[in-house]
C-alpha cells in the first residue's frame, strides 16, 4: 500500500487529525475541533482551518493532552507507521502524559475491587442460607 504526503501547502485540520490517527473518524475529529479540544498555535479554531508544516497543535482527548509539532501533511489515512511520521510530540507533553498516567494508575489501584458474580457453589450456599 502506497501512502503519499499531501502536495498542498496546507490541509484541513480535521483531515490531518484523522490521517495522523488521533481520532478514529473524520467526524469525531471535526467535533473535537469545534468543541474546543484542539488548539492551533494556542488559538481555538474551526474544523475547516488549514494546518501547515511547523504548526503547533494541542489535542485533548479523554483527559489526555498531546502537544505536537506538524512535520508533514496528509489528507488520506494510512498505516500507523506512516501516521507517526506526520508529527513529533514535544518532550514536556510526553512527561506530562506519563505523570498523569502514573497518577491515574495509583488512584485506580486504591479503589475497592467489585466482587465477581457468585459461582455455582456460592449460589447454592446463598440459596441454602436464605431458605433457613
Amino acid at each position: 500500500m502506497s501512502v503519499q504526503y499531501a502536495q498542498q501547502d496546507q490541509v484541513r485540520i480535521d483531515k490531518w487529525l484523522w490521517a495522523a490517527r488521533f481520532f478514529k473518524t473524520r467526524s469525531l475529529a471535526a467535533k473535537a475541533v469545534s468543541g474546543g479540544r484542539v488548539h492551533l498555535n494556542k488559538k481555538r479554531i474551526k474544523a475547516s482551518k488549514g494546518v501547515k508544516i511547523g504548526d503547533c497543535l494541542s489535542i485533548t482527548r479523554q483527559h489526555i493532552e498531546w502537544v505536537v509539532d506538524v512535520l508533514a501533511l496528509a489528507e488520506k489515512r494510512g498505516p500507523a507507521v506512516f501516521a507517526q511520521t506526520l508529527y513529533e510530540e514535544r518532550p514536556e507533553s510526553i512527561a506530562r502524559r506519563e505523570q498523569s498516567r502514573e497518577s491515574r494508575k495509583f488512584a485506580n489501584a486504591s479503589l475497592l475491587q467489585t466482587p465477581n458474580r457468585p459461582s455455582k457453589k456460592d449460589r447454592r450456599l446463598i440459596r441454602e442460607f436464605t431458605r433457613k
